[in-house]
């Protein structure tokens, strides 16, 4: 029988049913969270991710392609992907598999910035190549990468800080007022401050209440009425077995996974799927 590896950023690599099946036992314990995978497809074989996911136990999660949103409209809401529960939103990196698998081409729903230095560069925030223009309206999620091309774990403090910030706000402009629902980062716990955390509560809370944060929003309120708060999101504490509350991370991984409660999805995001007779590293 074929099996599929998951390649992670690090180098680090495993069978990419071990991984799925995380995910599945994540989504069973907590009924209200919502997880989306995208990812960079390697996989040949006929009906392979199919498979893949069925064999982990998810296809009972799965937001049918039949009814995600064509031409730039709004998604549900959560309350609405929970009560339903379609709770795993998949995306491939190949267009057939739309039609062939039921797995949704990414490039149609999803808005991305360039990822790797040119998306660091201050006051800029240019879409990735395969990417409709970041203003475009035919596509209504943005994903928004803020990582250099070779990763630097001494410099993440100072990136997480004012400078993330600053292209949060940059990219929100260049994708005409529309802030990201993913955010793709290295190294995200650390930070001076909040980080990354307080850059997700941001987005959060201008996306829920037009607050500059999520803890500001006041129930039932108009849009714009904040409580009058200055506080900032603590970077979650490590335990000494590398274990922490807040964000989740795969058992033998250290790749970037984060759930935050509100309006901007789980992000798995999984650079490489592959058959593993096809793809060494």
């Amino acid at each position: 029988m074929e099996s599929f590896v998951i390649c992670l950023l690090d180098g680090f690599q495993q069978p990419a049913i071990n991984t799925l099946r995380e995910v599945e036992a994540f989504l069973n314990r907590n009924p209200t969270e919502i997880v989306t995978i995208i990812i960079e497809d390697y996989v040949h074989t006929p009906k392979g991710l199919t498979k893949l996911f069925a064999n982990a136990g998810l296809n009972k999660y799965w937001f049918p392609v039949s009814k995600m949103p064509k031409k730039g409209e709004d998604w549900p809401t959560l309350n609405e992907m929970v009560r339903v529960n379609h709770r795993l939103l998949v995306f491939t990196s190949v267009a057939s598999k739309e039609v062939e698998e039921g797995i949704a081409y990414q490039w149609k729903y999803l808005l991305e910035s360039e990822a790797g230095d040119p998306g660091v560069k201050p006051g800029k925030c240019p879409n990735r190549k395969e990417s409709q223009p970041l203003n475009s309206k035919s596509a209504s999620l943005f994903l928004m990468n803020y990582f250099s091309t070779f990763p630097d774990e001494d410099q993440a403090c100072k990136v997480h800080s004012t400078p993330l910030a600053d292209m949060i706000l940059t990219c929100n402009k260049e994708a005409g007022n529309m802030m990201p629902n993913f955010l793709a980062v290295n190294f995200y716990l650390r930070s001076e401050g909040g980080g990354v955390f307080d850059d997700l509560d941001s987005i959060n809370g201008q996306r829920l209440c037009g607050c500059n944060t999520i803890a500001a929003c006041q129930p039932g309120a108009p849009l714009g009425s904040c409580k009058n708060i200055s506080i900032h999101t603590p970077s979650p504490a490590i335990d000494n077995l590398g274990s922490f509350s807040g964000p989740v991370e795969f058992s033998g991984s250290t790749s970037t996974i984060y759930h935050p409660n509100h309006l901007i999805f789980a992000l798995f995001l999984f650079p490489w799927i592959s058959s593993s007779f096809l793809w060494n590293r």
